[in-house]
């Protein structure tokens, strides 16, 4: 982490271990976020879609952020502060703050296909919690795309720092790269990796490190310093894995691969359900494939 950007880097979004019966297992998740570092992850986004915020209470929200920054300390805390309301958000913005984060990560409104208008006044108001912001454009669940026009309006109205960039869309790096050039672009989908980072990212969002650390910061790393020949073999290697960050069962999927290399990822709460035999069978297989490679 350099420069007092803590967004940069290799960044877990980190999955949430519950137990059997489905609360929040805490201590295996202060032992997660060590585990990764001690990997050589740079931090954590706890509270992401892949943290299953949504469907936690406020106090396991709460408890969730201050837990990673006692396991970690704050500055490699970067947690979402996604809700439906911009007051909600910047409270939240202003618990990880009191808490101790470097940063946020801030969806746009999604209660709705929000206009333009609405979408600076939401993350203005988070700003004023005084944490760097960083988006996260996910037009593809939220319904409202952050596009680069509106991205270095953002960044030029000081609303913003970075981007999480999760539309698969590659193209619009360098566009971003043109319009905003001191906004930091960050790998959003963990199957663009290779794309984006050849594309000047700074920081990768990631799912797959819950399972395979080492491996997905080597292949980062590779793909960031120009070693191509390293980042095509592990890109091809774990693609069939990484592939899933983008698909609807993500949590599941990468929860079981954290099952089957020995750490905890368990079960997910409702409304998520189980994978289906056949999605099982192909994540297990892929999985199991990238062990016997010595990726895990």
């Amino acid at each position: 982490m350099t420069d007092h950007r803590p967004w940069r880097g290799v960044l877990v979004a980190t999955a949430l271990p519950l137990n059997d019966d489905l609360s929040v297992n805490h201590d295996r998740y202060a032992e997660h976020c060590a585990w990764l570092v001690e990997n050589g992850c740079d931090g954590v986004v706890p509270n992401g879609s892949l943290g299953e915020y949504q469907v936690l209470t406020p106090e396991e929200r709460a408890r969730v952020v201050e837990t990673a920054v006692a396991a970690i300390g704050g500055q490699r805390v970067m947690p979402g502060v996604a809700a439906y309301g911009s007051a909600e958000a910047r409270r939240w913005a202003e618990q990880a703050g009191e808490a101790g984060c470097g940063a946020v990560m801030l969806l746009p409104p999604n209660a709705y296909r929000a206009d333009e208008r609405s979408v600076v006044a939401h993350y203005a108001e988070v700003a004023k919690a005084g944490l760097p912001v960083v988006a996260y454009n996910n037009p593809i669940d939220t319904k409202v795309d952050l596009v680069p026009e509106l991205l270095a309006r953002l960044h030029g109205e000081g609303h913003i720092r970075g981007v999480k960039e999760f539309s698969g869309d590659v193209r619009r790096a360098y566009r971003i790269a043109e319009l905003a050039p001191e906004l930091d672009l960050l790998i959003g989908a963990d199957d663009v990796l290779l794309e984006l980072a050849v594309a000047g990212a700074k920081g990768w969002v990631a799912g797959y490190p819950n399972a395979l650390p080492q491996a997905s910061v080597e292949l980062y790393h590779a793909a960031v310093d120009g070693d191509l020949d390293t980042a095509r073999g592990l890109y091809r290697q774990l693609h069939p894995l990484l592939r899933w960050d983008s698909r609807v069962e993500f949590v599941q999927a990468i929860k079981l691969s954290m099952d089957l290399v020995g750490r905890h990822g368990g079960p997910c709460r409702p409304p998520r359900v189980p994978l289906l035999p056949e999605q099982e069978a192909a994540v297990r297989a892929a999985t199991e494939k990238a062990v016997a490679a010595g990726l895990a």
